[in-house]
């Protein structure tokens, strides 16, 4: 940072800020209000363990209520619960075969926010000191060809 971004600017046309071009920018960038609450949302919804856990399940390929709830074991009625919030945030989608109803997760994005996720709490050992997470590779199946993965699992400087 040069001394001239270390500057304070006070022009009296807005708060305070030591790099003005640098908050207009930010501001520019800045998603419509309506599009931070749905964000929000979704954010809040990734906050529950269960639909976290249903989430991953579904990281493998669409699936029937009863399977999902086997797999992270809750009762049906709870999982169809969580899939109907998850679903409303388009964060999963559902195809009908017949009477069948099958959940996938909604889109290649989604994953990859899951992906993320989890790489993320590998690096962040301050999180969960006393457990190495071996579940950060549960979504790592193919490799991606950014400069930043190939070197993921080596520690921080």
């Amino acid at each position: 940072m040069t001394m001239s971004e270390r500057k304070v600017f006070d022009d009296h046309s807005g708060p305070r800020t030591v790099n003005a071009a640098q908050v207009w920018e930010a501001k520019a960038a800045m998603p419509a209000n309506n599009d931070i609450d749905d964000l929000a949302d979704v954010f809040h919804l990734l906050g529950d363990p269960n639909r976290v856990k249903i989430l991953i399940a579904l990281s493998g390929g669409r699936m029937a209520v009863r399977d999902l709830a086997a797999v992270v074991e809750l009762s049906e009625s709870a999982v169809s619960h969580a899939l109907r919030l998850l679903r409303a945030h388009r964060v999963v989608g559902v195809e009908r075969e017949g009477r069948m109803a099958y959940y996938a997760l909604a889109d290649l994005h989604v994953r990859e926010l899951l992906r993320l996720a989890l790489e993320h709490i590998g690096h962040s050992v301050l999180l969960h000191p006393a457990e190495q997470l071996s579940s950060t590779s549960l979504l790592a199946t193919e490799e991606c060809d950014r400069p930043h993965d190939s070197a993921r699992w080596k520690e921080d400087p």
